[in-house]
This record gives C-alpha cells, structure tokens and sequence, in this order.
C-alpha cells in the first residue's frame, strides 16, 4: 500500500509537543498543512473532526475524518476518506516517542488505499511535503514553548527544594 512516512526529533518533552499537536484552535496561527481542525466531541475514538489541508501547491481540501485512537501523549490516529470507502481512504497517524533527555521522535505518517490511489500520486507528494513543513513547525512551536516552560519549572523545583529544606529546620 503506498504511504507517507516523515518523522523529526524535537527538543521538548512528549507532554509538551502533545500539547501543540492537539491545540487545534491555534493551528490557523502556526500550521502551514493543515489550515484548521475542529473537533465534533470529544478527543476519543468515534468522534468526527473537521480538517482543512492545504498541500504546498494544491488545492484546500476539507475532510471529515474518523478519529480512530488517542493515547495521550503518544499517538493521535483517523481516517479520512474522499467519497465512499474504497475510493481514496488515508490513515493519518502522528507518533510521538522520548528519546530521552526532555527529547522525542515525531511521526508523522499516513496510508492509502482505495481504487483512486494509483491516479493520485501528485497529491501524495504534496500531501509529503505539507506534513514535513508542518511537522517543521510544530518542531518550532513545541521547542519555544520547553524553553518558556524551563524558567518556571526551575522556579518550582528551587522553590520546592528551599521550602522542604526550610520545613525540615524550622524547629530548630
């Protein structure tokens, strides 16, 4: 079955780059593939969602696709279809892995099938390249918001570790 497979590390913990994966409110503001992405309930197998791509030199297309899995932070997965099932059907999976030290692995990934999808092979090379460019930037958007986060979390952490220190001395 032909497929799209990208993938990109990110300097920002899974938590984070979830965050920005499953802000679809702000995707207008940063992403350049997908234009908009709205949820009809909520973030859970069954739920339809609502998703304009914009392939780098394609036409917009809206679709209206299944989603199929979330296992916060790891994996978001749906399957979008033009048409009747059989004619072009795309599973669209994002993979998110620690590699360690505050890092992941992004996959973006997706496969097709359907009578359609030997004709379609421009649209697969744009659809590529419209997810590196979006995995690109949420690469950048994730990494800005660790570094935002890493002042605060020292904060917390000094501010933890003093207050402990000062409860276990305040008697004496």
């Amino acid at each position: 079955m032909p497929s799209i497979h990208t993938e990109i590390e990110i300097d920002a913990p899974a938590e984070t780059v979830w965050a920005v994966l499953t802000d679809f409110d702000a995707y207008p503001d940063w992403n350049p593939f997908i234009e908009r992405l709205g949820v009809d309930g909520p973030l859970q197998p069954g739920t339809r969602l609502q998703v304009r791509l914009a392939p780098p030199g394609g036409h917009a297309i809206t679709m209206r696709p299944k989603l199929l899995k979330t296992t916060a932070p790891q994996e978001l997965r749906w399957l979008g279809r033009l048409g009747l099932p059989g004619i072009f059907d795309g599973e669209h999976r994002f993979e998110i892995t620690a590699t360690g030290d505050g890092r992941v692995r992004l996959v973006q990934a997706e496969t097709f099938r359907g009578i359609l999808v030997p004709l379609l092979r421009t649209t697969r090379r744009r659809a590529a390249k419209g997810f590196e460019l979006m995995n690109e930037a949420l690469r950048d958007r994730a990494e800005a918001a660790a570094r935002a986060q890493a002042p605060r979390l020292a904060a917390t952490r000094a501010a933890t570790s003093t207050g402990s220190h000062t409860g276990e001395n305040g008697g004496a």
